[in-house]
């Protein structure tokens, strides 16, 4: 599944107006993103709050539990669950271990916040997580925590048993180059999917055919799928899209016009509801004012208080749910949240 290329969401928090776990509405969330078509879930990131692992909060087991065990109930196919994992080494290794024991598939190993560490430093966290769970590396932003990696880097990691998929989000074209290069030119490369995070050029990633002289070949490689806080909402669309993006790979010139016409249109909604113009700050509140607004969130609380929209950031995101009404799956959640509530 991972190889042919899937939707995979980032899970949100659901919480009530105490700032506590909700864990109806933590439910119906997975339940929503697996009846959409969603290849698997990924728990435990950026947009599941790194709040949860504060010893005070305590909420990285339960949520991951939660979401695993509403999985194994709710769908009748295999699920790809992916966990994210964060911190030193062995704050990393531990996460591994617990998503393990919940019989997660895969671990998202991000970067943030380890900017003093080498490249050598990072490659070995990579190889001992992956001596526990199949790692997806992961290519992080600056504007939230990520840092410029080399293509070296990139090239040693591919290069590494267990790594399975890098998760390509630098919102930076050269840098997704960097990336793609470096896979083709290993010899794991058909053993490593590439999975978009550049929510600025989702669905042209998808479409792109990335081709690299590796030796005396030239190697082509796409990408296949994405690992998105985007697709967190309007998660029914996601899915229709990227199956027009595999058909456009596959020769379709019909599904290829279509996706390069809603290719701009998605990254103008993805600007407001990740509040692009305020430096992301409002990217959480965003997704949650979404789901919210379709009945699936009770509000749009974060842990931290202080963290929400910012001025402007609802009547933007009511701007591009009135300017592309086609990017949204209001119909299909409405139908279904009765259930998925339940």
């Amino acid at each position: 599944m991972l190889h042919k290329g899937c939707v995979i969401p980032a899970h949100p928090l659901a919480l009530d107006e105490h700032r506590r776990l909700d864990e109806r509405r933590q439910r119906a969330l997975t339940r929503y993103y697996l009846d959409a078509g969603a290849g698997g879930i990924a728990v435990g990131v950026h947009t599941t709050q790194f709040e949860i692992r504060r010893p005070d909060v305590g909420l990285l087991r339960p949520v991951l539990e939660l979401a695993a065990e509403t999985a194994r109930e709710h769908a009748d196919r295999t699920v790809l669950l992916v966990a994210g994992a964060c911190g030193e080494t062995a704050q990393a290794v531990a996460e591994a271990e617990l998503a393990a024991s919940y019989g997660y598939s895969a671990v998202l190993l991000s970067p943030g916040g380890l900017k003093h560490r080498s490249e050598e430093e990072l490659l070995d966290r990579a190889r001992r997580v992956a001596a526990v769970l199949p790692v997806i590396g992961f290519y992080l932003q600056p504007a939230v925590g990520g840092r410029a990696l080399s293509a070296a880097f990139w090239r040693a990691l591919a290069d590494t048993p267990g790594v399975v998929a890098i998760k390509i989000a630098p919102f930076d074209r050269y840098a997704t180059a960097d990336v793609v290069r470096a896979v083709c030119a290993s010899e794991r490369r058909d053993e490593v999917a590439l999975y978009t995070g550049n929510d600025d050029n989702i669905l042209a990633d998808l479409v792109t055919p990335f081709r690299f002289r590796a030796g005396e070949e030239i190697v082509e490689k796409w990408i296949v799928g994405g690992l998105l806080g985007q697709w967190a909402v309007w998660t029914h669309s996601a899915v229709h899209m990227l199956e027009q993006a595999h058909a456009a790979a596959r020769g379709d010139q019909a599904a290829a016009s279509r996706v390069l016409r809603l290719g701009p249109q998605l990254t103008d909604a993805n600007g407001a509801v990740f509040d692009v113009a305020n430096g992301f700050s409002g990217c959480i509140p965003g997704i949650h004012e979404v789901l919210r607004g379709q009945g699936l969130l009770a509000g749009r609380w974060c842990r931290d208080p202080a963290e929400g929209l910012s001025p402007g950031q609802a009547e933007e995101i009511g701007r591009v749910r009135r300017a592309y009404p086609w990017l949204t799956d209001d119909e299909f959640v409405a139908d279904r949240i009765d259930g998925w509530l339940r």
